[in-house]
């Protein structure tokens, strides 16, 4: 996948755990946990201001872009 997810990162940086983020965030535990292991196909924009709100952060930060090797 040519996006990939740092939000493993960020909480890191930011010293929050995946509890506390889920809860601050209103998000359930499994979806987060998808979500930051780079397993989600999608993630809404309300969920992704509500993460950059809690890590005081940008979107940017959080997602990135890597091109895909061609095959």
């Amino acid at each position: 996948m040519a996006i990939i997810v740092n939000l493993d990162v960020m909480m890191a940086k930011r010293k929050i755990g995946l509890t506390e983020l889920a809860n601050e965030v209103d998000i359930t535990l499994a979806n987060l946990s998808i979500l930051k292991n780079n397993k989600a196909k999608a993630v809404r924009f309300s969920t992704l201001e509500a993460i950059c709100k809690a890590l005081d952060c940008q979107p940017g930060d959080i997602l990135e872009y890597v091109e895909d090797e061609k095959k």
